[in-house]
C-alpha cells in the first residue's frame, strides 16, 4: 500500500503523535499534520482538508467525541479513526454511531495499528 494523502493526528500528548506518526509513515508517503486538541483539529481540518483524521478520545479543552461531531458538521464524509487508551464500550459505540470509521487502542502493537490503518484506508478510499 502506498497512501499519499494528508493525515491529521490529534492528541494532546506529543509523544503519542510522534509514535502514531512513525507508524503512519509506513503507509507510504502521507503528509502528516498535527493538532494538540479538538479545537485546533477542527480549525486545521477546515484549512488543510486532510483525507484521514486520527483522533484521540480523551483530551482537554474539547474531547474527541465533541470534535467528531464538529468534524461531521464541517464535512459529513470525513474519515475519522478514534484513538483511545481507555476503550469503554459506550465511547466506541457512540463514536461508531457518529460515523467514526474505526478505533485504535493506543496499547495495541505497532503491527496491529498499521494493519488497522491499512484496512481502514482500503475500505474508505477504495474508489480513489
Amino acid at each position: 500500500m502506498s497512501f499519499k494523502g494528508k493525515i491529521l493526528l490529534v492528541d494532546d500528548e506529543a509523544h503519542v503523535r510522534k509514535y502514531i506518526g512513525l507508524i503512519a509513515r509506513q503507509l507510504g508517503s502521507p503528509q502528516l499534520i498535527e493538532a494538540s486538541n479538538g479545537r485546533e483539529a477542527v480549525e486545521l481540518y477546515q484549512s488543510e482538508k486532510p483525507d484521514l483524521v486520527l483522533l484521540d478520545v480523551n483530551m482537554p479543552l474539547q474531547d474527541g467525541i465533541q470534535t467528531l461531531k464538529q468534524l461531521n458538521q464541517v464535512d459529513p464524509d470525513c474519515v475519522v479513526i478514534m484513538m483511545t487508551s481507555l476503550a469503554s464500550r459506550q465511547i466506541i459505540e457512540e463514536a461508531a454511531e457518529l460515523g467514526a470509521a474505526n478505533y485504535i487502542r493506543k496499547d495495541t502493537s505497532k503491527e496491529a495499528i498499521l494493519s488497522l490503518l491499512q484496512q481502514t484506508i482500503s475500505q474508505c478510499f477504495a474508489n480513489d
